[in-house]
């Protein structure tokens, strides 16, 4: 038998594995029409202007300026359809090889492809909050309002502006969330990252967790980490040409 390949490895750790943890990023969600808005392509984030209105101080400062900006990025994410990768995890979690997704993505698309425990530590575009009295608001109501010349849109109860449920730039992680994600990664025997360039923090430390573990690690990113010296296999190539491969292996389609 020839040697082993990078991909074959990939797929006998995940056969092998009894509790596997998948941690994503952007990179999982650029194929389903979302881009990376760090990358220097899209350069979102490069704009100071704009990275100032995705900051707790900037939304509170313009609220208005926030969902303009919102506004024109709302239908990439409604639009947006899993991926085949998203599938892949769903797979996975329903033949019982994978615990649960932890996911840097606010897009719902692992909900939307079936995977059932997903913990969102940066939020989720699904849900808002009035910043006032604290009540509930859908995305579809949100828009709704938008659509209807209210930006940025207000609480029907007590008139304060709704907040959308994520994580913005300089605010702390959710405890909640983030004490359940640290104990999978503490339990977990393989950890697989798809789509995460692992410089955000305390993501970006995520992988040490489980690594002092014990834990084995795959990396799927088109571009090096910090923790490509760690890892049992890195993958540096297209997350669905990797993904295709890695499932005719682990043996997980329908």
């Amino acid at each position: 038998m020839g040697k082993e390949t990078l991909i074959e490895k990939a797929g006998r750790l995940i056969r092998e594995a009894s509790n596997m943890v998948a941690l994503t990023g952007a990179g999982i969600s650029t194929s389903a029409g979302i881009p990376d808005f760090r990358s220097p392509e899209s350069g979102l984030w490069n704009d100071p202007e704009k990275m100032f209105l995705f900051t707790s101080l900037g939304f509170a400062h313009n609220p208005g300026g926030f969902y303009e900006l919102g506004r024109q990025l709302l239908p990439l994410f409604m639009n947006a359809r899993p991926t085949n990768a998203h599938l892949f995890l769903a797979r996975l979690e329903e033949m019982g090889r994978l615990r649960c997704v932890i996911t840097q993505n606010i897009d719902g698309l692992h909900q939307r492809a079936g995977s059932k425990r997903v913990l969102e530590v940066h939020g989720s575009l699904r849900k808002g909050g009035c910043i006032g009295c604290q009540k509930e608001s859908l995305l579809e109501e949100m828009v709704r309002k938008m659509e209807g010349g209210e930006i940025p849109p207000l609480c029907d109860h007590c008139k304060s502006v709704i907040r959308p449920n994520i994580v913005l730039f300089g605010e702390p992680i959710p405890q909640g969330v983030f004490q359940e994600a640290l104990e999978e990664l503490r339990h977990c025997d393989l950890l697989l990252v798809i789509g995460s360039s692992l410089v955000v923090y305390p993501v970006a430390e995520m992988p040490l967790t489980a690594l002092e573990h014990n834990a084995r690690l795959i990396l799927l990113n088109r571009l090096p980490t910090q923790y490509d010296g760690l890892a049992d296999v890195v993958l540096q190539m297209s997350i669905e040409e990797a993904v295709e491969e890695i499932q005719n292996t682990v043996g997980s389609r329908q």
